[in-house]
């Protein structure tokens, strides 16, 4: 340890040692070594133990933040694991998931992110931010020609069978000018780097690029870790490049600057709808699914509580197959009926214009050289890795000797309509399955492209090795970057990115458990880290489509939100009406399997009231199958078949299945929710459904030690949804969904109670109390008074207990009024169908004559209580009727 550190003299050398030590891999041989800036070579292949004087330096970049790591931290190893800890924490309680195409009864998967960033030099950004610009005018003057006079096909610069052979190609498309002047608002391209150190292109997404939320959550929660390194690297800012965006869309499109923007998804079962909702939160966009949306007129309008309300521009994250289906694919429920025409007439802007998937083929790749001499009359400054498309007949004699060296690809990928694979690594196969694939492309050449082996860069990646301990290890990366179109038209370059890190084996997607990584992209200066690529763009737009860009210190979504009050779909209002319905369900079903539970092991278990209470309570809500014994038979079978019911994900009306059913309403919805609040949802399902928890189901006491904890997870939600959502309609009808449900219950447990006489029963007392989560409140107001009179005061028509029927029912009548401004004041005669309780005495319920240990059929509370629970059942029928099924009158009704 007395040699010289090849770090700078600021950092202390047992540090620098300490952190090389850690380094254990090198990148393979003839692979670029991000970590020290070159090519492997053979000899470096052996782990690096201790740097030796004359060992290799650490890149620039890197030794940047080495030198901020060390300055900040006593220990190195220790230090980086806490770091490690914290990152997937902050992934686990942002709620950052990707799913692997999950089923609705599969958890979500935390996303994957990696300590370390990519960083980028100057130097290496300049030839990216060039290469990207220049590709995105040559992508864009392709498509222009493509839909328009189609000259490039005529004079053989393009294969017809490359443009109008793809099944992404629209025809319905061909003649219409783009809205706003531009074909591509958003382009993705994947990136990676050489053994010569320079940046390769492998792919270009035009039609549904995704990564841009995730890359914004990996930038917030890695940049936090390492906020000295971070500084000192002069890392250019993103925001600026998001706002520019959503201004591009906006002045392009039909209303300009006051346009309405929606981000389209596929919805919460897609792979990256974390992503959606996060985007649409975060640029002040409507997040909308396909039947939240309608075409009149050749406009698009989005459904709402409000009525139609007119959209002009869309960011869709759904492939063009999908998004009409009148004129695409007639089983698609992700598009909307008639889109297409709409932007045919030019009344809505669709980022990007439906019929770009085409430019993704990679066999595109091996005309561009050529194109953009013609088109542009420039050399690419970004090279593409070269590329063969099998269906020109000169490229397939070429390279089809040299298959081993090449990688196998599908000419058409995402379409199934044409013969799609998985890509293929020549040099992996054996002599038998390299000729098997050689008549495979023989009898489709025009469904093949093979593309060189390209031997790609390795970034330093924190894992954890063999032996369970952290080390560093490499791991082979591309780089995807992003181009979007600004408000004059011109392009930009977003000055980051994402980062795809693969296995061992290669590059794997993240279905397949890639991981990713920040991207940091280092100022032309260290005093300007706010420095931002410069526009580029060979024909901008008229005049007339500019705006002026916002202050760079104005929040994004403060500028948004200020032009137009929030809408509701009336899909969101459903999910919201039916999360606040479960909520309330699953709290009420806990409370009364706790109570039985507590019942059937306690010194009351040879109550037959009770008893009858709790089997008809139980019975009436499902809690048991059919055919059990009631309780006063067997009352430690009826206790086993409640607590198997509990997982029961058959039994509609089981606490699991209601808890579940929570968490898939709040998903729909999810951009409405706080992380918070739906980390509890998780939280709360995922402890659960633990496999520890479902096998200690013979364990009574364990069982009633989750159902407390649940019950608990439960009032934490109960106050993130009263007092941490904003109070408009949506909020209204997630509150009303509620008290319905509160409603119907309680006078329904009531009126059993009252019906079985088992108010006169200090035990059936006291379990009425408990169900109505009112014990406390009546021992603090009326102490040992159990009297009719008392319950019934105090459960009933009392308004200050927010368990009381009277102060449900006043607050289900308030919320109902409140609502009044929408279909014409649908909603204020409903409210009057709520009885007036608070308004009534306990005496006039329940005459002091009256004995409570007899069956209360004739007293009027039970009247009262039966019109409590017809009136929560019809206003749940009218309101479904007419903000979600639209079954009421036609005015109502705002289906395609």
């Amino acid at each position: 340890m007395n040699d010289s550190s090849p770090l700078q003299d600021s950092v202390p050398e047992c540090e620098a040692f300490k952190w090389l030590a850690l380094a254990q891999e090198c990148a393979p041989a003839g692979h670029w070594d991000e970590l020290r800036g070159e090519v492997t070579r053979s000899a470096d292949v052996q782990p690096v133990v201790a740097p030796a004087k004359n060992d290799s330096p650490i890149s620039a970049p890197w030794q940047t933040f080495v030198e901020s790591l060390a300055s900040d931290t006593a220990g190195l190893l220790p230090d980086l694991n806490a770091r490690m800890a914290n990152l997937q924490r902050q992934v686990r309680d942002n709620g950052i998931t990707y799913n692997v195409y999950s089923a609705a009864d599969q958890p979500q998967r935390p996303w994957s992110l990696d300590l370390f960033p990519l960083m980028l030099g100057h130097k290496d950004w300049q030839q990216i931010e060039t290469g990207v610009l220049q590709r995105m005018q040559l992508l864009e003057r392709v498509m222009a020609d493509a839909y328009g006079p189609q000259k490039l096909l005529l004079s053989g610069q393009l294969p017809a069978a490359l443009v109008q052979g793809h099944p992404a190609y629209l025809p319905a498309m061909q003649g219409a000018s783009p809205v706003g002047g531009r074909f591509l608002s958003l382009a993705a391209f994947d990136l990676a780097r050489g053994p010569e150190g320079c940046w390769w292109l492998l792919s270009q997404r035009t039609q549904a690029p995704s990564g841009l939320g995730y890359l914004l959550e990996n930038r917030q929660i890695v940049s936090r870790l390492f906020p000295q390194a971070f500084d000192a690297f002069a890392v250019q800012r993103l925001a600026e490049t998001y706002r520019m965006l959503i201004d591009g869309i906006k002045a392009r499109s039909p209303a300009g600057a006051s346009a309405h923007i929606a981000l389209l998804t596929p919805g919460p079962y897609n792979e990256t709808y974390f992503e959606h909702a996060y985007l649409a939160r975060y640029l002040g966009l409507s997040l909308v699914q396909g039947n939240d949306l309608t075409v009149r007129d050749e406009k698009l309008y989005l459904k709402t509580l409000q009525g139609l309300q007119p959209v002009h521009g869309l960011l869709k994250r759904v492939d063009d197959d999908w998004l009409d289906p009148l004129e695409m694919r007639a089983d698609s429920t992700l598009g909307v009926p008639g889109l297409l025409q709409a932007v045919r007439s030019g009344n809505v802007l669709v980022a990007n214009t439906p019929g770009s998937g085409f430019l993704e083929s990679n066999a595109l790749l091996g005309f561009m050289p050529a194109l953009a001499r013609d088109l542009l009359g420039e050399e690419l400054q970004l090279p593409a890795i070269p590329s063969w498309w099998c269906g020109e007949a000169a490229a397939l004699q070429d390279v089809l000797p040299r298959i081993r060296s090449c990688v196998i690809k599908p000419t058409y990928p995402y379409n199934t309509d044409r013969q799609n694979f998985e890509p293929v690594q020549g040099h992996s196969l054996s002599i038998r399955e390299q000729d098997e694939w050689v008549s495979r492309i023989l009898r489709d050449p025009d469904a093949h492209t093979l593309q060189s082996w390209l031997p790609l860069s390795h970034q330093a990646a924190w894992q954890t090795g063999a032996d369970g301990a952290p080390c560093i290890q490499s791991r082979p990366v591309v780089l995807r970057v992003f181009a979007v179109t600004n408000a004059q038209g011109h392009w930009q370059v977003l000055p980051g990115g994402l980062a795809r890190l693969g296995t061992r084996e290669g590059i794997a997607s993240m279905q397949r458990g890639g991981s990713s990584a920040d991207v940091w992209v280092q100022s032309p200066t260290s005093d300007a880290p706010q420095a931002q690529s410069k526009p580029q763009s060979n024909s901008p737009l008229p005049a007339s489509t500019h705006t002026a860009a916002r202050p760079r210190s104005e929040p994004i979504s403060d500028a948004i939100a200020l032009q137009r009050q929030r809408l509701v779909t009336s899909r969101a209002a459903e999910n919201l009406f039916w999360m606040g319905r479960y909520t309330e369900r699953t709290e009420n079903t806990l409370r009364l399997v706790r109570m039985s539970l507590e019942t059937l092991g306690s010194e009351n278990q040879n109550r037959p009231g009770l008893l009858r209470f709790i089997t008809r309570m139980a019975t009436r809500h499902g809690l048991v199958r059919a055919g059990v014994p009631p309780a006063s038979q067997a009352h430690r079978v009826f206790e086993r078949s409640l607590v198997a019911g509990l997982w029961d994900k058959e039994l509609a009306t089981s606490v699991g299945f209601n808890l579940r059913a929570v968490r898939l309403a709040a998903a729909s919805v999810r951009e409405r929710l706080s992380p918070e609040h739906w980390r509890l949802l998780e939280q709360a399902e995922s402890r659960f459904f633990s496999p520890e928890h479902q096998s200690s189901a013979s364990d009574t006491l364990a069982v009633q030690r989750l159902l407390a904890d649940t019950s608990q997870m439960l009032a934490a939600l109960t106050g993130a949804q009263t007092d941490r959502m904003s109070r408009d309609d949506g909020w209204r009808l997630l509150s009303i969904g509620r008290h319905i449900e509160r409603l119907e219950f309680l006078s329904s447990a009531l009126s059993e109670a009252v019906q079985l006489g088992l108010i006169g029963e200090q035990s059936g007392f006291d379990a009425v109390l408990d169900l109505f989560d009112s014990t406390i409140s009546f021992h603090a107001q009326y102490q040992q008074s159990r009297t009719p009179q008392a319950l019934i005061d105090l459960l009933v028509i009392h308004t200050d207990n927010p368990r009381s029927l009277g102060w449900v029912a006043h607050t289900l009548r308030a919320r109902l009024t409140r609502m009044g401004h929408l279909a014409d004041g649908a909603t204020t005669p409903m409210a009057e169908l709520v009885p007036q309780l608070i308004e009534m005495t306990p005496e006039t319920l329940w005459p002091r004559a009256s004995d409570p240990s007899q069956p209360g059929n004739e007293l009027p509370l039970r009247a009262v209580l039966a019109h409590c629970q017809t009136a929560a059942r019809d206003i749940s029928e009218q309101l479904c009727g007419l903000f979600f099924t639209h079954s009421g009158e036609a005015r109502y009704s705002i289906g395609a």
